[in-house]
């Protein structure tokens, strides 16, 4: 049986008990919906960077023309960053060619901090079936972690955590079993919530990330975020090259 563990945090679990496995970080709110835009909309990669300075740092190694910073600190643009998180900002004539240097304020922690997984992809709503796909076919232990908002529990990241692990149990041929309490409070909390019912949209509106959404006037990237299957994508981050780009294996 291949086991199926959730993190409902990152500081939850130790980077190398990750070694042989395969990790979704999972920001629902913004970052992993906004990378997926991002790379499906034509970037040629995102390099995720923790820090702001670590971006700065990036950006001067690199052609002015081929590069664009994007990303947030508490959901707000940058000063003097070209892009912020919002999925929308991320169109096919603003990023199509170009290599985006990435920073927020939960995803791009929650993916370092997967960095010794054997396989690092990136889930959101907008790619659900395609990472359960991959993760099907991967047959390697799953880890899905939810990056959280401010170290904090946020109910749209551990939804999609029990969305994928409820569909990996119902469509992986009897292989996938739970493995932590954590895989089956997020699965029973998905089975309550379930995409297109009325618990789902509150959840996503009523969760800590989406309020801070909401206190910005950003209810349209929640929207976004919600919609599923968008894409076919999915990204993957190779640590050793800090670039997150298609998968070749979806």
């Amino acid at each position: 049986m291949i086991p199926v563990s959730v993190s409902m945090l990152p500081m939850l679990f130790a980077p190398q008990s990750l070694r042989g496995r395969s990790a979704v970080v999972i920001d629902v709110l913004r970052a992993s919906t906004t990378i997926t835009h991002a790379l499906a909309h034509g970037a040629s990669a995102v390099i995720p960077t923790e820090q702001v300075e670590q971006a700065w740092a990036v950006a001067k190694e690199l052609p002015a023309e081929d590069r664009l910073l994007g990303g947030e600190r508490e959901s707000l643009t940058i000063e003097g960053f070209d892009l912020d998180n919002s999925p929308f900002s991320y169109t096919p004539v603003r990023v199509t060619g170009k290599t985006v240097i990435f920073t927020t304020t939960n995803g791009t922690y929650a993916l370092q901090k997967c960095s010794h997984a054997q396989r690092i992809l990136i889930g959101s709503f907008t790619n659900l079936s395609s990472i359960v796909e991959t993760l099907i076919n991967f047959r390697h232990p799953v880890h899905l972690v939810c990056a959280g908002t401010n170290r904090q529990l946020t109910a749209e990241d551990i939804l999609f955590a029990g969305a994928v692990t409820d569909r990996l149990l119902t469509e992986g041929d009897g292989q996938f079993e739970l493995h932590s309490v954590e895989s089956q409070m997020a699965v029973d909390f998905y089975r309550s919530h379930r995409i297109g019912t009325e618990a789902f949209h509150a959840a996503m509106f009523e969760s800590l990330g989406g309020t801070n959404l909401r206190k910005l006037g950003l209810d349209a990237d929640i929207k976004r975020a919600m919609e599923v299957d968008r894409f076919s994508i999915v990204p993957e981050w190779n640590p050793t090259l800090n670039r997150i780009t298609i998968s070749s294996d979806e």
